[in-house]
């Protein structure tokens, strides 16, 4: 039983390692080729991604080699992004002014809405809750010519506030936290309110400090979702120089591939180092919040 048993997990520890190794093959790719010369790159690529860029799709003859290793380290890429073309850096500066306020709004939003939707049901708020279900099931394809037309409407296209309001009313924030309030004991609220606690101090002194893991988590998945974000931003915002580098990223040609790989690197930094510093509050906000009744 125990050879079985010792079986068992050790398929189960390579099967996970080669899970592992699928999901990070891209990420380390990006990195090491980020390091490579525009040609070493072209020779390696360079058929895969004229073949991407052209109008009609032909078969690759060539052998794609994928190398881990450059032959020779090169800085170049890193010297064009970050010192000999100031466009990247302002598209780098364009994507946390358009992140940073969608992830404190949508999380202020949410709290406000979650407490509401806690400590004061009935049918009404039931149908709303229902509706913010339904809102969050939608792809953002759907919701874009909405959103172009009410930011027309208001005068605000081509602005930062078309991206902005749009995410700071998202409706997964107040979804995942009001699930996540709910678990709080009302034994606990009905004490405070015996002791003469009012609505805002019970929500700031009590409900708050309860969902720190909730809100640190749900700003983590809030900030990667619009970190990495496309279509709004080519829809909303048309004048490039306003746009985000996620958006740069997602248009690449066969002569920037190599800067693209620098560009993505230094671009994924903010996300991994957010998600490496709060990875326990995110799996306990996620866990916790599915894990409660009604």
């Amino acid at each position: 039983m125990k050879k079985k048993r010792y079986f068992g997990r050790g398929m189960l520890t390579l099967l996970a390692a080669v899970f592992a190794f699928a999901f990070l093959l891209p990420t380390v790719l990006t990195f090491t080729n980020s390091f490579m010369s525009q040609s070493e790159i072209s020779a390696n690529y360079g058929a895969v991604f004229q073949n991407a860029n052209s109008s009609t799709k032909t078969y690759i003859s060539e052998q794609v080699n994928l190398k881990f290793i450059p032959d020779k380290v090169s800085f170049n890429q890193y010297a064009t992004a970050l010192i000999k073309s100031p466009d990247y850096l302002l598209k780098f500066w364009n994507s946390v002014l358009l992140v940073i306020p969608i992830v404190l709004l949508q999380v202020a939003i949410a709290t406000l809405a979650a407490y509401s939707f806690t400590r004061y049901r009935g049918k009404i708020k039931t149908f709303l809750f229902f509706f913010y279900v339904i809102l969050m099931l939608m792809p953002y394809q759907v919701t874009l010519v909405p959103n172009y037309l009410v930011s027309d409407w208001l005068g605000i296209l081509d602005t930062r506030w078309s991206i902005i309001l749009p995410g700071a009313f998202a409706p997964f924030s107040v979804f995942l936290l009001t699930k996540f309030m709910r678990r709080i004991p009302k034994s606990l609220i009905e004490a405070a309110k015996l002791d003469g606690a009012g609505e805002w101090f019970i929500f700031t002194r009590i409900c708050l400090p309860q969902c720190r893991s909730a809100l640190y988590s749900i700003a983590i998945l809030v900030f990667i979702d619009y970190w990495n974000m496309v279509e709004q931003p080519i829809v909303l915002l048309p004048d490039a120089t306003k746009q985000p580098l996620s958006v740069f990223l997602s248009t690449i040609n066969a002569s920037e591939v190599g800067l693209a790989f620098a560009v993505a690197t230094i671009y994924m930094i903010p996300s991994l180092l957010l998600f490496l510093h709060g990875e326990e509050a995110l799996v306990e906000g996620i866990t916790n919040s599915g894990s409660v009744k009604g």
